[in-house]
C-alpha cells in the first residue's frame, strides 16, 4: 500500500481498501477515431491500412523491430493483409491504425486489450511503429490519445503496459510515458518458442492528471524549436509538476 492510500477498517477492525461508492464500471472502447494535433487513431481496417502499413514497415533496414512482437515480419503484403483481417475482427485486442497527420498515411498500430470493465482495468499493447513514427511527436501523441480516451472518456481506473523484460526500448518508453514499474512475472508466456519474463507497468487514475498535464505541455508546438527538437523532455515536465 502506498503512502497516500487512505486506510479504512471494517467492523472487525481489519484494514480494507478504500471505498468506491461513486465509481461505475466503464464501457469497453470503440473504434471511433481519436484525433490529435500530430496524428489520428482509427479502427484498424485491412483493406485501407494493410498496403500503407506494410510499405512503412518495409522501410526498416532489418527485422529487429519485430523481435519482441508476437508475429514475425511479413514477407508479402498478402500475408500481412490476412493477418490484419484476423486481428481487426477482434474486439479484444481492439486494434487502431496510427495515421500521421503530416502525410495522411498510417505509420503504426497499437491496441487496447485485456479489457476488464468490471474492475476498470485496460492495457495498451501490440505497439508497432514504423521507422518514420519512432521518436516522433505523432508517436508520443498516439500513446497520449489512448491514455486520455481510457481515463477521461471511458473512466478506467488502471492503465497497463507489459513487455518482455529484455525489451529495453519498450521499458524505456514505458518509463518515459510515466508508467510505474511493478515487477517481473517470471516465465509468464511463451513467444516464438522462447520463454518470456514479463515486465509490468501501470498508471492509475489519481496519477493521470499530472501525467496528462505533462503530455499536453510537451506536445505543445512551443516546446519545439524550428528544427523540431524538443526544448524540454516529457520526463522533465512531469517531474516539475510533481514538485508543485
Amino acid at each position: 500500500m502506498s503512502d497516500d492510500d487512505s486506510i479504512t477498517r471494517n467492523a472487525f477492525g481489519q484494514p480494507v481498501g478504500f471505498a468506491l461508492a461513486a465509481w461505475k464500471p466503464p464501457a469497453p472502447p470503440s473504434r471511433a477515431p481519436l484525433t490529435g494535433r500530430y496524428c489520428t487513431l482509427e479502427g484498424l481496417d485491412a483493406e485501407r491500412h494493410a498496403g500503407p502499413l506494410h510499405a512503412a514497415y518495409s522501410e526498416a533496414p532489418d527485422g529487429r523491430d519485430w523481435t519482441y512482437l508476437f508475429p514475425d515480419p511479413f514477407a508479402s503484403l498478402g500475408d500481412y493483409a490476412d493477418y490484419l483481417r484476423r486481428e481487426s475482427a477482434k474486439d479484444d485486442p481492439l486494434h487502431y491504425a496510427i495515421i500521421d497527420a503530416a502525410t495522411g498515411k498510417p505509420a503504426g498500430t497499437a491496441a487496447l486489450m485485456r479489457i476488464d470493465c468490471a474492475n476498470g482495468v485496460i492495457e495498451v499493447g501490440h505497439v508497432n511503429y514504423a521507422p518514420r513514427l519512432q521518436h516522433s511527436r505523432a508517436g508520443t501523441e498516439a500513446m497520449f490519445l489512448l491514455m486520455r480516451y481510457a481515463f477521461d472518456v471511458l473512466g478506467y481506473r488502471r492503465y497497463e503496459w507489459k513487455c518482455d523484460c529484455l525489451n529495453a526500448p519498450s521499458r524505456k518508453a514505458a518509463e518515459r510515458y510515466g508508467f510505474v514499474f511493478e515487477g517481473i512475472f517470471r516465465q509468464a508466456v511463451v513467444v516464438k518458442g522462447r520463454n518470456r519474463d514479463t515486465a509490468w507497468y501501470s498508471i492509475i487514475d489519481r496519477e493521470w492528471p499530472r501525467i496528462r498535464a505533462a503530455f499536453e505541455t510537451w506536445l505543445s508546438p512551443e516546446n519545439f524549436d524550428s528544427n523540431g527538437v524538443q526544448r524540454q523532455s516529457l520526463r522533465a515536465f512531469r517531474e516539475s509538476l510533481a514538485k508543485r
